[in-house]
This record gives structure tokens, C-alpha cells and sequence, in this order.
């Protein structure tokens, strides 16, 4: 039986809404997209981009929800009787029962963002957090102006920890979405050069992801990257706002939760530290320094909120990526089988060098090969020919064999590329589809990754098709 989110009456109350119709008591759920409503949700007919919301009222009604939440505008549009709540704005109305949601929590809430890392480290905290108590966390990467209000408004009210993600690409955006979180503790994972095409240099992005700390409860506490070298300018901004407890992670001797020993290996890592004063020693189910370092955030947070740091530590084990964030799958090949490595979700410089150090760590057959497929990394401003070409120096880093280029961008590297690495060159995915696909052969660890405009998954979806497998993780359980 399904749980009551919110009453009815409580959410005409939280967005001053005008009631019409018959309405159900209980809503069990929320939805912007008429094409996954489930019964008993409350619909919000929230214009978008491209479509209306409002134009998919009736589909949503008939699909079994309780309710549908439009603006005053647009009533007339739907019979006199139909269940709904009429409000000014329909986006307004949901930051309002998100600020609702947050104001009858009274569990531990954590917010993070940070230019690298951000949904694989909300995702590692839920994963920790669920195996201590009721947990809550936005889905995917549901972290902009709608993302943010709607996770908090699905936040139920007896969960013991809640995990807000916030993104932004401009500066101005962080802050208001924080004020409606109100974390108890706040993570920036790094800062890196992303969304350079909007912002002046790295300082102004250190400034912007420093917005997070507007929202910071009094008494609560920010989580630092103290390797970064963005880490004097945030601690100072953190001051700026009257955050006294600033703790921080990272390699550095005076790290918080400090890195001790790393051990890295093809699909997990080795990793002993001293987190807040306690020696931890833990398995991570997921390869990579930079997975590493973030599991350091992970823990220090989790351990700030109240959970058992043994406990967090032990569950950290069982870690699997999130969806196009280095999800593993064998491929089933004509004479053999391949390693395919899902980056596909989004790009930039720092990822793409933490990426392709993973997929030097990759096992490949005897006459494998370690093969990296890129797409543009978007939204670098003037610097981004210079930032592409330079990712050279990680595939040499990494020894990678053989790079398949895609776009415009990425015609910079193919250019830095010695003639032995060139795998191949396109100027979209489509048409670096097929190339790819034939070049593939059993040993080999491919890894496709770029900015989610550059279409990437074009590529994923190809191989999985040609080439059906199994889930790496499916492969290690068994």
C-alpha cells in the first residue's frame, strides 16, 4: 500500500492554492512528466523549454492522478469538476512545498555539489546513508531549478538523512536553490575549469560553488577539498558567511580526513585514512583516485550527520556507479569478449583525465587494447581548443592505445595525437557509429565519454546492440 506523501489539504495550505473539484486525501507522489505518473500522484503542469505541462493534464488525470497543479492562466482549459489546485505559478508553487518539505523535516540534510563528482558522491551517500536509516536523495541528476525544489518536496518527513544535489553553469544559481535546502552540511567536491564559457576563470567558478554556503544551518559545517587549490578562496568564503566549522579532505598532511594508502585496481580500489581521527581501512566498489578522494567526502559528511563511520565504510564496498558514470558491461564478441566502460553522461577536462586514468587500470586480453572514445567537452568558452588538445598528455599518461575523436572540438586533440593513437575521426557520433562498432575485438577496454550535447550514448547504445552482454556487476556477483 502506498505511503501518504502529502495530504491534499497540506499542500493547498504550503502553495496558497485555490482547490477545484474532488480531491483525494492522499497524494502519494509527485510528477512533472505526464508519461510516468503513477496513481495517486500529484501532477505539476510546469512549462518547460519545449512543451507545456498544461497540454498534458488530461493524460495525466486519465494515467490516475490524484491531482494536477496548474496555474490560474490556464484553468479553463480543463472541466469544472476535474481535481486540481489552481495556483499563480505552477513553478512557484512547487519551490513552496519544497520549502514545506524542509521546513517539517527533522532529519539530517546534505547538500553537494562541485564541478566534478557531484551525482557520484549524492549517490555514494544514499548508498551509505539507506543502510543506517530512512534515507532520501534526489534522482539522477535532479539539481537545477526544478530538480531541486521537487526532490525536496518528495522528501518525506521521518527520514533520518536527505542528500540534495545542486548544479549550476552560471553564476547566481546556487544560492537561491541552497536557501530552500538548508543543509546541515555542505560538500564541494573540487573545482575544476567547467563552464568557462561563462564565467571570467576558475576563481569566479570557486566563487559561484561557494554559493552553497548561504544556505548552511547555523552551526553546520562545510566539507572542503583541501588538494584543491581553490580550497584558501572557499575557506574564505565559507568565513564570509559565518561558517565557523570548515573540514576538509583530501591528500594533504593537514586534511581532516586525511588519504593514507591507495591501492587502485581495474574495478575497485584499496583505501586506508584517518577520517576525523579514526583509522579506517575500506574496500571502494568503484576504480579511480578521484572515486577515492570523493569517498573521503563521503565518509566525513556521513560521519558529521551521526551515522556509524565503521558502518559507512563497510557499505562502501558494495559501491556501483551511477548511469553513464563509468557503468561497466561485458560485450559479447563473435570470438571472445570485450570491456565496455560507460562515461557517456557528461565531460569535461578534469573527468575526462580522471576517466581515462581508469581506463588505464582497465584488464584487457592478451591482445587487447585500452581504446577511448571522446566526444566534444562543451561549454569551455575560448579555452576549450586548448583544453582539448591538452588531454594528449592524459592519454599518454594513462597508456592509452588507440582514441576515437567525435565533433568539432575534439579535432584538437585528434590533431595533438600521435599518428600510432589515432583510432579514428568524426564530426558527430552518428557518424562515428559504425567505425567504432567494427573496431571493437575481444580483449579490448573501450571507454566513450563526453559531454551529454555531444551524444555519446549514440555510441553506448550501438555496441550494446551489436554486441549483447551482461552487466559487469552481474559478471563480479556471480
Amino acid at each position: 500500500m502506498a505511503v501518504t506523501l502529502w495530504t491534499s489539504q497540506a499542500m493547498t495550505e504550503a502553495m496558497r492554492a485555490a482547490p477545484n473539484g474532488a480531491l483525494s486525501d492522499a497524494v502519494t507522489g509527485l510528477s512533472i512528466d505526464s508519461r510516468t505518473v503513477l496513481p495517486g500522484d500529484a501532477y505539476f503542469a510546469i512549462r518547460g523549454d519545449v512543451h507545456d505541462g498544461h497540454d498534458f493534464v488530461d493524460a495525466a488525470l486519465k494515467a490516475g492522478a490524484a491531482l494536477a497543479v496548474v496555474e490560474n492562466a490556464q484553468r479553463a482549459k480543463f472541466a469544472t469538476d476535474a481535481p486540481l489546485l489552481v495556483v499563480d505559478d505552477v513553478l512557484g508553487a512547487l519551490r513552496d512545498l519544497g520549502r514545506a518539505a524542509r521546513a517539517r523535516l527533522r532529519g539530517q540534510m546534505i547538500a553537494v555539489t562541485g564541478s566534478v563528482g557531484k551525482t557520484s558522491t549524492k549517490e555514494a551517500l544514499r548508498h551509505v546513508l539507506s543502510a543506517q536509516g530512512p534515507t532520501h536523495a534526489s534522482v539522477a541528476s535532479f539539481n537545477n531549478h526544478w530538480g531541486v525544489p521537487l526532490s525536496l518536496a518528495r522528501c518525506p518527513a521521518d527520514i533520518r538523512f536527505a542528500i540534495a544535489e545542486i548544479g549550476m553553469n552560471h553564476a547566481g544559481e546556487i544560492e537561491p536553490l541552497v536557501k530552500m535546502v538548508r543543509p546541515h552540511f555542505a560538500i564541494i567536491t573540487t573545482v575544476e575549469p567547467v563552464h568557462l564559457e561563462f564565467f571570467s576563470g576558475i576563481e569566479a567558478i570557486a566563487d559561484a560553488k561557494a554559493e552553497i554556503f548561504a544556505g548552511v544551518e547555523p552551526g553546520g559545517a562545510v566539507v572542503l577539498n583541501r588538494d584543491n587549490a581553490q580550497f584558501g578562496r572557499l575557506t574564505e568564503r565559507a568565513r564570509e558567511r559565518g561558517i565557523a566549522r570548515i573540514v576538509s579532505f583530501g591528500s594533504d598532511a593537514k586534511a581532516d580526513a586525511r588519504l593514507l594508502d591507495l591501492s587502485l585496481h581495474a574495478t575497485c580500489s584499496a583505501v586506508h585514512a584517518n577520517v576525523l581521527g579514526v583509522d579506517v581501512t575500506y574496500k571502494l566498489g568503484m576504480p579511480g583516485r578521484h572515486m577515492a578522494m570523493n569517498s573521503l567526502a563521503v565518509l566525513t559528511a556521513a560521519s558529521l550527520a551521526g551515522a556509524d563511520l565503521a558502518l559507512v565504510a563497510l557499505s562502501l564496498s558494495s559501491l556501483v556507479p551511477a548511469a553513464g558514470r563509468g557503468v561497466r558491461r561485458v560485450l559479447d564478441l563473435r570470438n571472445g569478449e570485450a570491456t565496455l566502460i560507460d562515461e557517456s553522461y557528461n565531460a569535461n577536462p578534469a573527468s575526462v583525465t580522471a576517466a581515462l586514468n581508469v581506463l588505464g587500470q582497465a584488464q584487457i586480453g592478451a591482445r587487447g587494447r585500452r581504446i577511448a572514445v571522446l566526444g566534444d567537452m562543451l561549454e569551455l568558452g575560448p579555452a576549450g581548443p586548448d583544453l582539448h588538445r591538452g588531454l594528449a598528455d592524459a592519454v599518454n599518461a594513462a597508456n592509452i592505445d588507440l582514441v576515437y575523436c567525435c565533433g568539432v572540438l575534439m579535432r584538437n586533440l585528434w590533431d595533438a595525437l600521435s599518428p600510432a593513437k589515432r583510432g579514428g575521426y568524426a564530426e558527430s557520433s552518428a557518424r562515428l557509429e559504425a567505425e567504432v562498432v567494427a573496431a571493437i575485438r575481444a580483449g579490448d577496454a573501450m571507454m566513450v565519454k563526453g559531454s551529454l550535447g555531444s551524444k555519446m550514448k549514440i555510441i553506448v547504445n550501438a555496441l550494446e546492440r551489436r554486441f549483447p552482454g551482461r552487466s559487469a556487476a552481474d559478471e563480479a556477483a556471480g
